[in-house]
């Protein structure tokens, strides 16, 4: 059957990492690292030099649905009706940031669809307005290229999975529109007991396209579940460590440890809720997630514009410096840090590419239903 079509292209076979790069995927590997900072510096200058070097790629921002309800705003001079305006983020050298398409609860069919779909609009324009501050980008050669010409890279998603309304082609369709990650989250497919039939299917498909899946609030059995049918490297937009703060979307030591095994993404939010209410407390979550998930999988998470409270040392995007100070005064390497604030987010985008250019040439577009699949 057409429907069934993981049963004819069989996913073990989409994205081996054990092949050959194909000539078109091809990825240069970083140059030897060498040491960007003076080790006798003041920690905070230490910072700032390391940052130069290697900028944050933040995880999460609410800032589209932030600048819904505002009659006017200029992020390129400053804005104070939000927290991340163009200044801010290069204060706080950001190269790339996640705007996330926040759907409020109980949206669904249509009407989640309409809500995203506004937000991508909005964000597009956004982005198109302040186009010497901000540039549009879909893939990791993308961010590279934003911050070479003095750009924060914006790149569109996490959007919830309710927007899809089960079909594959609205899929599709969004991620031809620009949108690169998506929360399993919140669907019939992807809810309390795991992933369906048809939500394993959407995961491939996803493979196939080059989305990433974002497993942030999602249930137990659907993180376990996905990390084992993504070929592709699956993240965490806004996770902490359970161990440290008992917070529903926190991650336990257990899943931690298998989100290395997978070589996901980890990125821990800056929020008081979730991490703590001080820079020190959001480094604990950050150690506690590269000694159990590895240095190659912990990212960072601003949350801002969310209406989230923060911890007061980092009220907004300008004061990353500092908690990058305070893993240095920890002893993390330069080597960790840039891999935190910029490396590992690369690897991701790059392996979800890789994982596609691979995916399409085994496998033709999905026309399961969840009917077909789910009954």
């Amino acid at each position: 059957m057409a429907d069934l079509q993981d049963d004819l292209h069989p996913a073990a076979e989409v994205g081996r990492v054990d092949e050959p790069f194909p000539q078109e995927g091809m990825v240069v590997g970083p140059e030897e690292y060498r040491p960007v900072s003076d080790p006798d510096d003041d920690p905070l200058d230490r910072a700032r030099a390391v940052l130069a070097a290697h900028p944050v790629a933040d995880g999460y921002s609410g800032l589209p649905w932030a600048l819904r309800g505002l009659p006017w705003y200029d992020l390129d001079l400053g804005e104070s009706a939000v927290d991340a305006d163009v200044p801010r983020l290069r204060r706080g050298q950001v190269g790339a940031v996640f705007w996330a398409l926040h759907l409020p609860e109980g949206h669904d069919g249509d009407r989640a669809l309409t809500t995203t779909l506004e937000q991508l609009d909005l964000a597009q324009a956004v982005v198109a307005g302040h186009d010497e501050g901000l540039r549009p980008a879909r893939t990791a050669g993308e961010l590279v290229d934003a911050r070479n010409c003095g750009r924060v890279a914006v790149l569109f998603g996490p959007a919830g999975a309710a927007a899809l309304g089960d079909s594959l082609s609205v899929l599709r369709a969004l991620h031809a529109l620009g949108l690169r990650v998506l929360t399993l989250t919140g669907t019939s497919w992807a809810g309390p007991a795991g992933l369906t039939r048809f939500g394993e299917e959407v995961v491939r498909e996803m493979n196939r396209i080059g989305m990433v899946a974002d497993l942030s609030h999602a249930s137990t059995p659907t993180i376990r579940r996905a990390l084992t049918v993504s070929k592709a490297p699956v993240l965490f937009s806004r996770s902490a460590a359970r161990d440290l703060r008992p917070h529903p979307a926190n991650l336990p030591d257990d899943l931690l440890t298998a989100v290395g095994e997978a070589k996901g993404l980890c990125l821990v939010p800056l929020t008081a809720e979730q991490a703590g209410p001080t820079v020190r407390d959001v480094a604990d979550h950050l150690d506690h997630v590269r000694t159990l998930a590895g240095p190659d999988c912990v990212g960072l998470s601003g949350t801002y514009d969310t209406g989230s409270a923060h911890p007061q040392e980092l009220r907004d995007p300008s004061c990353y410096p500092r908690l990058i100070a305070e893993l240095l005064r920890r002893g993390w390497g330069e080597a960790d840090v840039g891999l935190l604030t910029w490396g590992n987010v690369q690897r991701v985008l790059r392996a979800a590419a890789f994982t596609a250019h691979t995916a399409q040439q085994r496998r033709p577009p999905s026309t399961a239903t969840v009917t077909a699949l789910d009954g």
